[in-house]
């Protein structure tokens, strides 16, 4: 009953006309990357989508992940690992790998329209691939050739899947904490000892073998984060020319019961001496692990906009079916015998908060993306180290706030549909659920926003923020006049002011007091999030009166727009008193009064 539509055309909109991609491409000498045929891409990913994920949604969330403890194997849901050999058949596993690497050598925000459309389907079948993309970048940044011929090109092909073993019983954020062990062995091999916990696809039917990156310390590290190297276990021992020999000493432990994500396997997993290859330098494993965390962070922000269109997806058909009540203002459909809900103020409301979210976040997580391609593929230094600033800042942005915000939009939606939303049959309890854990892994929204404000804005000396108020500042002087984005000009100019204004008041804070970045630093997320979608609403609604598009297009770009600028971007003024509030009334209390 809950289904699924891939938005093709906001899609290609956002993508090719807002963010003009496809010169993006050109010049950055992607020949593959041409709009027709991405657009003709896009259209075959929605069919699989649609016909083979989405329907699989609510078995995941029935059935679940089994484990057999006598084995150690797992069981994926009904129908999941054929749809995985359906995506291999298809190319999509590796559609944005190199092509020297067995990939289609497509651009990585092409890459991010695909996953939008894989995490709306299926959240939980979507984070296999999720993890093997993660694995994918540590080993073709940091892998040595004959690890990325053995290991990446299997991985890439589909043939096998990758994981992320960062985390452990006692130590979750803080990796300088991690236990597990590394042994070097005479062969120049490494014996890992130690327990893994959260490992998404830790273990499952898709594919015969797993390949495993895990942060482990040498006997001789040093204490903390400087401590960490990375290695490659692999569920079964894989020689350097690439022979598949034995089971290697990796099992998993368990899998856990989580409130949602029911198809996606989390597991605990022992390493008992297992056989491991060494990833780049020893105790320089950081640098690696955070190509990978990076690279999620962005997916997982992907995640929250897909659950967020496919919710509101839902929540729109419903409204526009379900009769209830008369208009305030007279009936509407006076030949029925109520109104459907969709004419009452705060159904349009939860909708219309939806839309705008998703529509505005589609265009702040794609930019991002795209600033990937020019890391990437550029050949100008300097234009490199520009997009890597600016996207060092928008990542906490887009994982944080897109997931905070679908929590908010599945929500609602459920409230459009009433006590039918809390039916399980109707599907939007599951989503509901299955957006919790977005905010979640990969770093929490409160990890995200002490990054953002601590690490990007404060021990960068703000780069990546003064580059993005130049884009608002660049916009804004050369729309001076124009007619059709008028309204929304002077709101974004002043509040680009006020953006700049309000950092260096916070950082002037901090230097007399470190606590002021803690306690400022999740309502400075947000208020980021909210001046990133005014923009490009702004920008959108720019693009669509200057095309040759339908009068009903831009009639709903520009009237969406003016529901953001009216009724969400004010939240900037709690999250702005909130920055200015400081530590003090969060410090106060002792923490053994909490519960007096």
């Amino acid at each position: 009953m809950n289904t699924y539509k891939a938005p093709v055309r906001d899609m290609s909109f956002a993508l090719f006309d807002v963010i003009q991609a496809e010169a993006l491409y050109a010049k950055l000498g992607i020949a593959a990357a041409q709009r027709d045929v991405l657009d003709a891409a896009l259209d075959e990913a929605a069919k699989f989508n649609e016909n083979v994920l989405a329907p699989l949604n609510a078995v995941g969330d029935r059935e679940g992940c089994s484990f057999d403890k006598a084995t150690g194997a797992v069981k994926t849901p009904s129908g999941f690992k054929a749809a995985y050999t359906q995506f291999v058949e298809g190319g999509w596993s590796g559609i944005t790998a190199p092509e020297a690497q067995g990939g289609m050598g497509l651009p990585d925000s092409f890459g991010v329209l695909v996953k939008e459309m894989i995490d709306a389907a299926n959240l939980s079948w979507g984070n296999y691939p999720l993890l093997s993309h993660g694995a994918t970048e540590a080993l073709k940044h940091h892998g040595e050739p004959w690890q990325q011929e053995a290991f990446l090109k299997a991985i890439v092909e589909g043939r096998w899947t990758g994981t992320m073993c960062l985390t452990e019983p006692h130590c979750g954020t803080d990796l300088g904490l991690l236990k597990t062990r590394a042994e070097p062995q005479a062969d120049g091999k490494y014996a890992i000892t130690g327990t893994k916990i959260f490992i998404t696809g830790g273990e499952h039917d898709f594919t015969d073998n797993i390949v495993h990156l895990v942060l482990a310390r040498l006997p001789d590290a040093p204490a903390g984060t400087k401590g960490i190297s990375l290695f490659i276990v692999p569920k079964l021992k894989v020689a350097r020319d690439g022979t598949v020999g034995e089971r290697n000493a990796v099992r998993c432990g368990s899998i856990e019961h989580k409130m949602g994500i029911h198809g996606s396997v989390t597991c605990v997993m022992n390493f008992d001496g297992a056989e491991a290859y060494l990833i780049g330098q020893p105790n320089k494993g950081l640098a690696a692990m955070f190509t990978m965390m990076n690279t999620a962070r962005l997916a997982v922000g992907i995640q929250g906009l897909g659950l967020i269109d496919r919710a509101f997806q839902n929540a729109l058909r419903y409204s526009r079916e379900r009769l209830q009540m008369r208009a305030l203002s007279g009936a509407k459909e006076p030949s029925k015998p109520a109104d459907p809900i969709i004419v009452h103020a705060d159904i349009r409301r939860m909708l219309l908060t939806s839309k705008a979210l998703a529509e505005g976040g589609r265009l702040l997580s794609y930019h991002a993306a795209t600033l990937v391609d020019i890391m990437e593929r550029s050949t100008d230094e300097a234009e490199r180290k520009q997009a890597d600033d600016l996207l060092s800042f928008l990542t906490p942005i887009v994982k944080g706030c897109l997931t905070e915000w679908s929590v908010e939009c599945t929500y609602n939606s459920l409230q459009c549909f009433g006590g039918h939303g809390y039916v399980a049959e109707w599907g939007m309890e599951q989503l509901a659920r299955d957006a919790r854990i977005t905010t979640i892994y990969e770093g929490t929204t409160q990890i995200q926003a002490l990054d953002l404000l601590g690490r990007k804005v404060m021990q960068q000396q703000g780069a990546g923020l003064k580059q993005f108020l130049g884009m608002v500042q660049q916009f804004c002087e050369a729309n001076i006049g124009n007619a059709a984005v008028a309204e929304f000009i002077g709101p974004l100019a002043t509040l680009a002011k006020e953006y700049a204004d309000t950092t260096m008041a916070v950082g002037r804070k901090a230097a007399g007091n470190p606590e002021e970045v803690g306690a400022a630093s999740v309502d400075y997320l947000f208020y980021s999030g909210y001046v990133a979608l005014a923009y490009w609403w702004a920008r959108s609604v720019a693009t669509a009166e200057a095309g040759d598009y339908p009068a009903e297009f831009k009639t709903a770009k520009r009237e969406t727009a003016r529901f953001y600028f009216a009724r969400i971007l004010p939240r900037t003024r709690l999250h702005k008193a909130g920055i200015e509030a400081g530590p003090d009334s969060l410090l106060a209390l002792d923490a053994a009064l909490f519960d007096s």
